[in-house]
C-alpha cells in the first residue's frame, strides 16, 4: 500500500517553496462526503490514490493540502428533520474516513490543532455545513453539531430557508429574519463561523452587521468580474477589513468567467468556453485589491462541481496555482496569507468559543 505520508508537492519557485514550508494550505470547501454518498454509498475505501473523485490522499499530498474543510452537505430535503439526518450522515462519513486513514487525517477544531496536525505530516480536517437548513431551525441542533466539531455553517444553499435569503432564490426575508440574526449570535457563541457563500447580498449585509466574529465566504468569487449571483459584490468585499473576515475564492468555472456562465445557464449548447487558471488568478487578485491581502483564501469546491478550469482538474492542482502566483511576483509572505495564515487568524479568534461548545 502507498504510504499516506510519502508524496509532497513538486515546487520550484523559491517563494512557493518558502510559503509551503511556513503554513498549511487550507482549502475552504470540498464535497467529497456528498460525492461518496452519490456514487460510492458512503464507502471510505479506495481513497489512498487513483480514486474516481477529484480528491484522494495522493492528490491531496501532491497539491500540498495541509488543512481541509470537508463540506457536510444536505440538500434542502422535504422536511427539516431529514436535512438534519443528511448532515449527520455526512459527518459520520468524515469521522469514518479519519478513522480509516489515521496516518493521513485528524479532526481539527482550533487553529493550533491545524498547525499541530500539519507539522505532524497529516491533513487537518475540519467540518463545514453547507446550508442553514442543516440545523432544522433548531439552535439545539446547532449546539450539538458544534459539539461534533462543526466550524462553519453556510447560512443558505441554493434555496431560501425560513430565516435567510439565498443568492439564487426569490427573496422572502429581505436578508435575515429575526431568527436568522439570533442564529448568527448563537454561531458566534459556539465558534461556528458564519459562512456567507450562497447567500443574497442583503443576507451578507445583515450577517456582517450582526456578527461579532469574522465571517467567511468558503467558496465564492468576485461579482465585478463575473455576474453570477453566487459571487460577492465589491461593496461587501470592502467591509471585510473592518469585520476581519476572509473570502475564499472558488475554482468553479461559472463563477469565474462570464462566457462560461452564459454557456452554463443557457443549457451548455455548443463548445465549452475555455476557462483557465488565469481566470481564477484574476479573481484572487481582484479580491486582494478590494478586500486586502489579509482577507483572502482558497475554497475550491472540488467534488462539488462537474467541471474545473484547465490545469485545475483536481486537488493536486493547488501547488500549480501557488507556483503560478509566485511566478507572477507574489511574495512568500503574501502567498502564506492566501494559503492559510488569514484563515488561521480567524480560527484562532474563535477557537476558545469552539472549545467551550464541548462543555
Amino acid at each position: 500500500m502507498t504510504s499516506t505520508k510519502s508524496t509532497q508537492p513538486a515546487l520550484t519557485h523559491p517563494a512557493a517553496v518558502e510559503a509551503f514550508s511556513r503554513v498549511p494550505l487550507i482549502d475552504g470547501h470540498n464535497d467529497l462526503p456528498w460525492a461518496s454518498r452519490e456514487t460510492a454509498n458512503y464507502s471510505v475505501e479506495g481513497l489512498e490514490l487513483g480514486s474516481r473523485f477529484n480528491t484522494d490522499i495522493d492528490k491531496l499530498r501532491r497539491g500540498g493540502v495541509g488543512g481541509q474543510f470537508w463540506s457536510v452537505f444536505s440538500p434542502a430535503a422535504p422536511t427539516e428533520s431529514e436535512s438534519v439526518q443528511f448532515t449527520l450522515e455526512q459527518i459520520d462519513f468524515v469521522y469514518r474516513m479519519l478513522k480509516r486513514y489515521p496516518e493521513a487525517f485528524e479532526l481539527a477544531r482550533t487553529g493550533e490543532d491545524v498547525r499541530r496536525i500539519w507539522r505532524d505530516g497529516r491533513i487537518a480536517s475540519l467540518l463545514g455545513a453547507e446550508g442553514g437548513h442543516s440545523i432544522g431551525s433548531s439552535h439545539a441542533t446547532l449546539r450539538m453539531l458544534a459539539r461534533l466539531g462543526l466550524r462553519y455553517m453556510t447560512l443558505t444553499h441554493n434555496s431560501n430557508n425560513p430565516w435567510a435569503d439565498s443568492a439564487t432564490d426569490t427573496p422572502i426575508n429581505g436578508g435575515l429574519s429575526s431568527f436568522g440574526r439570533e442564529t448568527v449570535k448563537v454561531m458566534n457563541e459556539l465558534g461556528v463561523l458564519v459562512d456567507l457563500s450562497h447567500v443574497s447580498p442583503d443576507t451578507m449585509k445583515d450577517a456582517i452587521e450582526t456578527s461579532t466574529s469574522p465571517v467567511i465566504f468558503s467558496h465564492s468569487a468576485c461579482q465585478a468580474l463575473c455576474r453570477h449571483p453566487r459571487n460577492v459584490p465589491d461593496s461587501i468585499l470592502k467591509t471585510l477589513p473592518a469585520n476581519g473576515g476572509v473570502i475564499m475564492i472558488a475554482f468553479v468555472p461559472a463563477f469565474l468567467d462570464e462566457a462560461y456562465y452564459a454557456w452554463d445557464v443557457n443549457g451548455r449548447v455548443g463548445l465549452r468556453p475555455s476557462t483557465t487558471i488565469n481566470h481564477l488568478i484574476e479573481h484572487i487578485e481582484h479580491a486582494r485589491d478590494i478586500a486586502g491581502i489579509d482577507h483572502i483564501g482558497l475554497g475550491s469546491d472540488y467534488d462539488g462541481c462537474d467541471d474545473f478550469p484547465d490545469e485545475l482538474t483536481d486537488v493536486s492542482s493547488f501547488s500549480v496555482l501557488i507556483e503560478r502566483l509566485a511566478e507572477r511576483g507574489w511574495s512568500s509572505d503574501d502567498l502564506a496569507k492566501l494559503m492559510g495564515e488569514n484563515l488561521l487568524r480567524v480560527l484562532d479568534q474563535t477557537s476558545a468559543q469552539a472549545l467551550s461548545a464541548l462543555d
